[in-house]
């Protein structure tokens, strides 16, 4: 279902609701010496974010404090911290540990599951008051996770606030449904609380015996490889950006270059997917991208090579408080099979070379899958466009008279990780 113009309209007033004396004020809180002309400077070369809308100028409501991790001087200059890094996005002890009980287990020829982790979720979502009359039933959508061998499974609903309905696994976006009816003067309060047990995947990818087509079997892997609108059309800048095809060329050199290139685009803040007529190629041509911006970039720079390349995304968690939402991709590579690729953790700062590409390859198992391609269609159904047409980590919210976007309700992740397994 397409957004209507005016819907769409208001979702990109809302990522874009600073004029230039409030951008002006934070450029002065965040960067040492800010001022007009930095101001003028930074938005004419694309680093602060900008739109003409009403015939005033509006700047993205992220721009600021976007500015210092895409830009040195800025960073040099920054007053306020841009961003808390989750400690798995340096190296850490953990990556060694991971890659030691890979190699033991097989995995310079195949990818491996080890190390499994349980825990436990409770999502909660919340309707603000007035967001639709009293009396009228809200459809609600919570992510869930997909059981996905070697990845994830002991998945189990523990608990509702009200009678739930779980999708079938094989929804490649996996929620839980529920309705409830909404109260006068009052804010509507759902959660769902459930478990699962995860693993981290390690594939050493290493061309040393490894059997390398160049064209896989295209039969077998048809809608891994080929365009998918709006998101995954391959532009002619999309293809000059994967290369041209050279006979010496393996999947494996390509992947590896491929990701290198989109690892060193500077991650920043996005606006709404939903706001974005191609991911891939905003991505691109930004100077700088998030990281479901960048894991769409390479899946269809990799489809353009004619290597297999599918969308992953979920929550990301870790061994200390940090959360938050988080893509990936996973790539087609014999002998190895389906492996993971992070472009967003991109290349660790490490001596040692395997470590310093673990997430070319290795994934960490403080992750959640919901989703294992994007945009596709919920059980049930929902009657209207989405909030977000791409992802599936949030939820979504309607009533019968339409969507609600991501301004009229909220949510809250709540994790603990669990006694590991003996």
């Amino acid at each position: 279902m397409d957004i209507d113009r005016g819907e769409l309209a208001r979702r990109i007033a809302l990522d874009f609701p600073h004029d230039r004396a409030a951008t002006l004020k934070q450029l002065r809180e965040h960067v040492d010496g800010g001022n007009d002309a930095m101001l003028d400077r930074y938005t004419q070369q694309g680093l602060l974010p900008s739109l003409v809308l009403d015939g005033e100028r509006r700047w993205f409501h992220r721009a600021v404090r976007n500015l210092p991790l895409i830009d040195a001087d800025a960073a040099r200059l920054a007053l306020k911290p841009a961003i808390d890094d989750g400690p798995l996005y340096g190296a850490h002890p953990l990556h060694a540990l991971w890659l030691a009980a890979g190699e033991a287990a097989g995995a310079r020829h195949s990818l491996v599951s080890l190390d499994p982790r349980r825990f436990e979720v409770t999502h909660r979502m919340t309707v603000a008051a007035g967001a639709v009359p009293a009396g009228e039933t809200l459809r609600i959508w919570i992510p869930f996770p997909r059981e996905v061998a070697g990845t994830q499974d002991q998945i189990e609903l523990l608990a509702a606030s009200v009678p739930a309905r779980v999708a079938p696994n094989s929804d490649l976006q996996r929620t839980v449904y529920l309705e409830t009816v909404a109260q006068e003067n009052l804010a509507t309060h759902v959660w769902i609380r459930y478990r699962l047990r995860t693993y981290t995947r390690v594939a050493l990818l290493d061309s040393a015996g490894a059997e390398q087509p160049r064209v896989p079997d295209r039969m077998r892997w048809v809608a891994d490889l080929e365009p998918r609108a709006p998101h995954l059309v391959v532009t002619p800048a999309i293809a000059q950006f994967a290369g041209a095809p050279a006979d010496d060329d393996s999947s494996l050199d390509i992947a590896r270059r491929l990701f290198t290139q989109v690892a060193a685009k500077p991650w920043a803040v996005a606006r709404e997917y939903s706001t974005i007529e191609h991911l891939a190629e905003h991505a691109l041509m930004s100077p700088s991208a998030d990281c479901g911006e960048k894991a769409m970039l390479l899946i269809a720079a990799l489809r353009a090579r004619g290597i297999p390349a599918r969308w992953q995304s979920g929550w990301q968690l870790s061994p200390t408080e940090f959360d938050t939402m988080h893509d990936w991709l996973q790539v087609w590579l014999p002998p190895w099979g389906w492996v993971p690729l992070d472009p967003t953790h991109g290349l660790l700062t490490s001596e040692d070379p395997r470590v310093r590409h673990f997430y070319f390859g290795g994934m960490d198992g403080y992750r959640i899958v919901f989703n294992d391609d994007w945009g596709r269609p919920f059980s049930p159904a929902k009657q209207f466009a989405r909030s977000e047409t791409v992802d599936s980590q949030r939820g979504e919210v309607e009533w019968r008279g339409g969507n609600l976007y991501f301004d009229l309700w909220d949510y809250e992740f709540d994790w603990r990780e669990l006694q590991k397994d003996k």
